[in-house]
């Protein structure tokens, strides 16, 4: 476990990833990946240098409630893909709180670019992302590291 507010954490141990939420919110519910095969998601989150999945701690367990996956060399860029929050647990910081903990782990927060492509900028230009081109619909952003 990397965080834990209340109820909910955030881990990057695969082995509690629910594949099933992952795949089910990414091929059906995401703009960006209707129709992703499940084949194409496993070999996505294999190649992923970090996966990070939120969690809700219940009385029956814990559920998976939002994810999100670095592609990285974790050295000098990263490219941040498949954020989601499950929608009945929006609006509760929870993103932000995905997004903050990403950026601050140990082998990414010396990273001087974290990238994305978003139809949702505003989102992440709360946690220090700028828009690359404000012209382009996709709206590819960059978090640059401040220097020292």
């Amino acid at each position: 476990m990397l965080e834990q507010r209340g109820d909910y954490w955030i881990s990057t141990d695969t082995a509690l990833l629910d594949f099933f939420v992952i795949h089910r919110f990414i091929a059906e519910e995401s703009y960006w990946g209707k129709g992703r095969t499940a084949e194409i998601m496993q070999r996505a989150i294999d190649h992923s240098a970090l996966c990070f999945g939120l969690y809700l701690r219940t009385t029956t367990g814990c559920n998976q409630i939002g994810f999100a996956r670095v592609i990285s060399d974790l050295t000098t860029f990263a490219y941040l893909s498949d954020v989601f929050v499950l929608s009945e647990h929006r609006g509760k910081g929870l993103g932000k709180w995905l997004i903050t903990t990403i950026c601050d782990h140990p082998d990414l927060r010396d990273i001087k670019r974290i990238a994305l492509i978003t139809r949702t900028p505003e989102f992440y230009e709360a946690l220090s992302f700028v828009i690359n081109d404000p012209l382009d619909i996709r709206k590819f952003m960059l978090r640059m590291k401040p220097p020292n």
